[in-house]
C-alpha cells in the first residue's frame, strides 16, 4: 500500500509491480443540476478527478446509483447515458455497477486506474519554495446553490455545467510531464480545507493571496447575498482553526470555504517547474492561476494574506 487512508489523499494506492500501482477511488453525490444527461456527466467528471489528481490514468468504472422510483426509467436512462458519455470520451470502461431503490436520487461511480510509482502526484509531498497553481476556477456551490433557487441566468448554468464536466485528465497530464510533487483535486472541502489537507500531509503552510479573478462570474456577489450550500458552513467551522485569514473581504472568505463539485486540480510545484507547468496548461487552453507558495512549517495550515 502505499497510499492510504492516513494523509486524507485523493485515492488509495496499491503497488503491483516497481512501475505499476493501482489507484482506486470512490465517489457519488446528490444532482447539483436539473438536467439527468448533466448530472450524470458531472457525477462521472467529478468521479475520474480523483484518479488525475493522484497523476494516474483511469481504467475501468463501477456505476454507483441511489434511485427513487417516482423518477422513471426514462430519468434513469439519461442520467446512465450522462455518464456514460465522459467514461468513453475519457477512454474508461464501464464493468458493472449496482442500483438499490432509495428516496434521495444519488449517483457516481468507482473507478480504478493506473499510476507509475515513480511518478505519482500526492498531497504529501509538497516543500517549503514551491509554487501553488489550480487549474479550474473557484465557485461551482455557490453558483449551484443559486441555481436551485433559480437565479442563475442560462448563460452562467451552461458555464457552471461546462466547467464540471471538463475532465482533468489535461491538466494532470501536464503536470506529471512538468515535474510537479504534489496536487489534489478541489472538491467537497473547498480550496481552504484541501489545501489545509495537504499542507498538514506534507509538513508545511501554505500562503494564499486571494483575489477576485480566482472565482466564477458572481460567485462574491451570490455569496454575499447568501446562496451557500451547508456544506461552506461545516467546511467553515471545521477547518478555521487551521486557518489564518487577514485582510481578505466577507464574501471571498466565504467563497475560500466553498464545496466544489468536480473542481480543478491544486498543484504544488517547484519555481522552475512550475513556469513549465503554467506554459504546458496555457499551450492546452487550460485555465490556470498561481495562488500562492508553500513555506515551512508555521502555527497554521494556510494563511490568506491579502494581495
Amino acid at each position: 500500500m502505499l497510499v492510504d487512508q492516513s494523509s486524507l489523499d485523493d485515492a488509495g494506492v496499491y503497488r503491483l509491480d516497481r512501475h505499476t500501482a493501482l489507484v482506486q477511488t470512490v465517489d457519488f453525490f446528490t444532482p447539483v443540476v436539473d438536467d439527468p444527461f448533466d448530472y450524470g456527466r458531472v457525477a462521472a467528471t467529478n468521479s475520474l478527478s480523483d484518479v488525475y489528481a493522484m497523476g494516474g490514468t483511469p481504467r475501468t468504472a463501477l456505476a454507483i446509483m441511489g434511485f427513487p422510483e417516482h423518477l422513471g426509467s426514462e430519468v434513469l436512462g439519461e442520467i446512465l447515458r450522462g455518464g456514460q458519455s465522459v467514461m468513453q470520451a475519457a477512454g474508461v470502461a464501464i464493468i458493472g455497477g449496482h442500483t438499490v431503490k432509495d428516496p434521495e436520487l444519488k449517483f457516481g461511480y468507482s473507478v480504478t486506474g493506473m499510476v507509475d510509482p515513480r511518478r505519482m502526484l500526492t498531497n504529501a509531498a509538497a516543500r517549503p519554495g514551491d509554487q501553488l497553481i489550480l487549474t479550474k476556477p473557484l465557485g461551482t456551490g455557490i453558483l449551484a446553490t443559486a441555481l436551485k433557487h433559480e437565479k442563475l441566468a442560462p448563460a452562467l448554468v451552461r458555464r457552471l455545467t461546462k466547467q464540471m464536466t471538463t475532465l482533468n485528465r489535461a491538466a494532470s497530464e501536464v503536470a506529471v510531464r512538468a515535474g510537479a510533487r504534489a496536487a489534489t483535486d478541489v472538491t467537497g472541502f473547498g480550496l481552504l480545507g484541501h489545501a489545509a489537507q495537504m499542507a498538514d500531509a506534507s509538513g508545511v503552510t501554505i500562503v494564499f493571496h486571494p483575489r477576485s479573478d480566482w472565482f466564477l462570474p458572481r460567485t462574491l456577489e451570490l455569496a454575499l447575498d447568501g446562496e451557500i450550500a451547508g456544506g461552506l458552513k461545516k467546511n467553515q467551522e471545521f477547518y478555521s482553526p487551521r486557518i489564518a485569514i487577514e485582510g481578505i473581504p466577507p464574501a471571498m472568505t466565504l467563497a475560500l470555504f466553498d464545496p466544489q463539485t468536480s473542481g480543478g486540480l491544486l498543484i504544488a510545484a517547484p519555481e522552475k517547474k512550475a513556469r513549465v507547468l503554467l506554459a504546458g496548461l496555457r499551450r492546452r487552453r487550460i485555465w490556470a492561476k498561481v495562488l500562492g507558495r508553500v513555506t515551512r512549517r508555521r502555527d497554521h495550515d494556510v494563511v490568506c494574506e491579502a494581495a
